[in-house]
């Protein structure tokens, strides 16, 4: 984002996206000041949020890392290395697999197989055509590229039960787990059950510091802590992203059916505007992605003059889709789209689309 759109989001008093443009000071208010640091990842507050996200995951320990690239890379392979596999099966719109520079094969040794359709979440069916072995599969819940949709639970039980026949491991990519959780009506240790290592984000949804907690065995989180430091991320004090973290989540956590409700109240609404789709046509979690009847550079300037008229900050920019008359947009619903009524959301999105 260059200057000028920096500035012009700055002078916005009204975000339709997330939680809007949170400023440094408030985030840095998350720290409180009596907090107790670690020394290298030991003790302090980041032991505090470790045994706090392993009694929400239901699971024996839990490990804080500065990034999901990091921990979801050095878990597969602790997996991997267990079963002495390695390939791992996921989603062709797996994060991996977009969006880390194959960092699992790189750093890894790591053999990624994505499997089913791009457009659509995995189904059993998928995964029955897999012959050769795996080391894991991973499960992300929800499925960001396809607009946050989640599995049936019957469904996702059943592709856990699949892994578990071929002696694979399951590891949950959870980055928006908590928003999956409000999504099923579930604990999110009910959905932690279902797999050996689970990953959860701090700074999505939460809203806090960056970083994030792996989930599981003991003997599992231990190799990843090692692996931590081997990459790096054992930095000499990591208490100031932990203590934003403890200090946000159980707020943020008692958000989640809300921002649900408020998702599909706006769903609705948008529907009715004209050349909106929304993905999925009721959403399963608080997100969802907007296929807006609209070339790229019509939006550019609309969302532009909405901000230097209407003080609404929305996208700078739309993503392309195979239709150059249609562009997309993620939409997740935060503390500042809350704030927002269904039917001025509708407007400022028809506003979008008409230019």
């Amino acid at each position: 984002m260059d200057i000028e759109t920096r500035t012009r989001r700055a002078a916005c008093t009204r975000f339709l996206n997330g939680d809007g443009l949170v400023a440094p000071a408030d985030l840095l208010a998350s720290v409180p000041p009596d907090v107790t640091p670690d020394v290298y990842g030991d003790g302090g507050v980041v032991s505090e949020l470790e045994a706090m996200v392993a009694q929400l995951l239901g699971k024996p320990a839990a490990v804080f890392l500065p990034s999901g690239t990091m921990a979801q890379g050095a878990t597969l392979r602790v997996l991997a290395d267990a079963r002495g596999v390695r390939t791992v099966v996921w989603h062709p719109t797996s994060h991996l697999e977009l969006h880390e520079l194959q960092a699992h094969t790189r750093l890894h040794d790591l053999v990624g197989r994505p499997v089913g359709s791009a457009d659509r979440l995995l189904e059993l069916a998928d995964l029955e055509s897999v012959a050769e072995p795996v080391a894991a599969l991973l499960l992300e819940l929800p499925q960001r590229e396809i607009g946050g949709q989640l599995p049936d639970w019957e469904d996702l039980v059943a592709q856990v039960g699949w892994a578990r026949g071929h002696g694979a491991a399951v590891h949950l990519d959870g980055a928006r787990l908590w928003e999956a959780a409000a999504g099923y009506g579930r604990g999110p240790a009910e959905l932690a059950d279902l797999a050996d290592t689970v990953y959860v984000s701090f700074y999505k949804g939460i809203g806090a510091l960056p970083g994030c907690c792996v989930a599981g065995p003991e003997g599992t989180v231990s190799q990843v802590r090692e692996w931590r430091r081997r990459l790096g991320g054992t930095l000499h004090g990591l208490w100031p992203q932990a203590a934003s973290a403890l200090q946000l989540l159980p707020e943020r956590l008692a958000e989640m059916p809300a921002r649900l409700a408020h998702a599909r109240e706006l769903a609705t609404a948008l529907r009715d505007v004209e050349g909106v789709r929304v993905v999925p046509e009721r959403p399963h979690v608080s997100m969802m992605h907007l296929l807006l009847a609209t070339d790229a550079p019509t939006f550019a300037l609309a969302s532009r003059r909405l901000a230097e008229n209407g003080g609404v900050w929305t996208w700078p920019t739309a993503s392309p889709t195979v239709d150059p008359s249609v562009v997309r947009c993620e939409l997740n619903v935060g503390r500042a789209t809350c704030a927002m009524t269904p039917a001025e959301v509708a407007e400022v999105v028809a506003q979008l689309v008409s230019g």
